[in-house]
């Protein structure tokens, strides 16, 4: 019999979080990430998105480890979450992923260690997968592709990268690495193709040193720079031109403080001795002499960006000669959060520095159009499979391939949940997997069901009624006016008096005509509900949530 590898994106394809993807050969699976995604309005009280792992949980196959790329939320936030859900294995990642992955799962009080790699071993026997990490640049230090060698040849997992040829930090995407790849026989090249509409190439970060100096040169206040909190080289090139303008630095943020003690134990973060202050020192220093560090730049509710725009901080103040600026891009979901919180920053007589009006203070962490088409010219995979993307980026990323040559029949245009099997000679595809949302409540870190989510909605968008009523359970006799208490939606005493007198005259032909001891409550509630559900239709053309509380007597 032929072996066969199962490949299932569990998340990450027509999507650009919650990244996990599951190989499988035989009885063993080895895992590629562990990310999660951020809710958005149409998702009331939800803070986070995981991947549906319930196929690893039916499915009686060992987990043999798992292997993280970088140290971004959509590639390994979702640890402290899932983790406790599956047995143990062993987790592998770059040393300042396996870092920041610590720390995460710390916070959370899991005991879990991931266990650090280097670029330069060679190879790591995982089950019957052997793996090797290529070093790519991206927006955060030691990212990782991964080249997985299986009993049907090799797959390279390509996730965010961009070929940075001078990146801040002097680590260099190991070119040569990858062309070696070129000539193994790897069946499929799984690619990074968000930035699949751009043309060109994705500019170096080492062109924003310049740009942010011009702008810290000509402000007159406090220079406040809000940006993700893993994106370390732009912290060091930040770090580089407040040293040159002679301005202390403070760091301002739990979780901008937690990356910065992560990157400076592992010498990833270079700050001289003395420049560094905290915040409550930094209140006596003369603004023109500080620059801050902040976190929160997508606008997050009780970030410390947040609270400083609002005046809430307890230590910063913002003042008319400020300067924020922001040094990233908001996530898709985010604009109007952020675009929030540059107008409570400029309504303060700050200035701010936005992509919008100065994309020279951000570049994108992936690569566009040409970057991705020398990866597929590199690896020279039999097959592509664009993911990290959304699916019209998907599609873009197929027009790039066919222009280098590939057919139609060698592009993966996958979902999540669906299986694709290579043997030794072909490959099909195979079963769709479960691949359901799952909600998250970051605080609780407990799964928010989908009928709790269509509750709120309706809610949010019909208002909720409750309907009290007394009934005698003897006889089932409807004995008072039942009250009708509705939030949400306004209706004048006129209208709810009718709406009222409605609804009893309806439970009393409906309940009440029983004459006999009632039993079955769980029917009387539901009765009622229709009931109500009925005549709020028929007045006000809305269905709220409508919650039946029966007082027996």
């Amino acid at each position: 019999m032929h072996n066969s590898l199962s490949l299932i994106p569990l998340g990450g394809v027509g999507d650009v979080t919650k990244n996990m993807y599951v190989y499988e050969m035989e009885d063993e699976i080895l895992l590629i990430d562990c990310g999660l995604g951020f809710a958005n309005d149409s998702m009331p009280g939800v803070d986070l998105l995981l991947p549906d792992i319930s196929y690893l949980q039916s499915v009686n196959k060992k987990i043999v480890g798992m292997v993280i790329t970088h140290g971004h939320e959509d590639h390994m936030g979702g640890l402290p979450f899932i983790l406790p859900q599956l047995p143990n294995f062993p987790i592998y990642a770059s040393p300042l992923t396996a870092a920041l992955a610590n720390e995460k799962l710390k916070e959370f009080g899991n005991p879990t260690k991931v266990q650090a790699i280097s670029f330069a071993q060679k190879e790591l026997t995982i089950g019957k997968f052997t793996i090797s990490l290529i070093r790519v640049t991206h927006s955060v230090p030691d990212t990782a592709h991964i080249l997985i060698k299986t009993p049907v040849g090799y797959f390279y997992h390509g996730s965010d990268f961009k070929f940075d040829l001078t990146p801040a930090d002097g680590k260099k995407t190991d070119l040569l690495k990858i062309a070696r790849t070129g000539e193994l026989n790897v069946r499929c090249l799984l690619s990074d193709c968000l930035g699949s509409e751009r043309e060109g190439h994705t500019p170096s970060e080492i062109t924003l040193t310049e740009n942010i100096e011009q702008e810290m040169r000509i402000c007159e206040g406090k220079f406040i720079i809000t940006t993700y909190s893993s994106n370390i080289s732009r912290l060091n090139q930040a770090i580089e031109v407040a040293e040159k303008m002679g301005r202390q630095i403070c760091f301002i943020g739990r979780s901008l403080i937690r990356a910065k003690e992560v990157a400076k134990n592992l010498g990833y973060l270079k700050i001289k001795a003395g420049i560094e202050v905290t915040p409550e020192q930094a209140k006596k220093i003369p603004d023109n002499k500080l620059m801050l560090l902040v976190a929160g730049s997508q606008g997050q509710q009780g970030s410390a960006m947040n609270r400083i725009a609002e005046d809430e901080h307890k230590d910063i103040k913002l003042r008319s000669k400020d300067v924020v600026l922001f040094s990233s891009d908001p996530i898709p979901g985010n604009e109007i959060a952020v675009n929030m919180l540059i107008d409570a920053i400029v309504k303060k007589g700050a200035k701010a520095v936005y992509s919008d009006s100065a994309s020279k203070y951000h570049v994108s962490g992936h690569g566009a159009a040409l970057e991705l088409k020398l990866l597929m010219s590199l690896v020279k995979a039999k097959t592509v499979l664009p993911i990290g993307g959304t699916y019209r980026q998907m599609v873009v990323y197929k027009k790039l391939a066919k222009e280098l040559g590939y057919e139609d029949k060698n592009i993966l245009l996958l979902e999540d949940g669906q299986e694709m099997i290579f043997t030794n000679t072909s490959m099909h595809l195979g079963k769709k997997v479960p691949s359901r949302f799952v909600y998250v409540d970051e605080i609780s870190g407990e799964e928010v069901e989908s009928f709790i989510l269509r509750d709120r909605k309706r809610i949010s968008k019909e208002g909720i009624v409750i309907a009290m009523t007394q009934i005698d359970s003897e006889t089932g006799n409807i004995l008072e006016t039942p009250d009708v208490i509705i939030r949400g939606f306004k209706v004048d005493s006129q209208a709810h008096a009718k709406l009222v007198e409605h609804i009893t005259k309806d439970l009393k032909s409906n309940i009440g005509k029983r004459k006999t001891r009632i039993i079955d409550w769980i029917h009387i509630r539901k009765q009622i509900s229709d009931i109500v559900e009925k005549q709020f239709f028929k007045q006000f053309k809305r269905r709220p949530l409508v919650l039946p509380i029966v007082v027996e007597v």
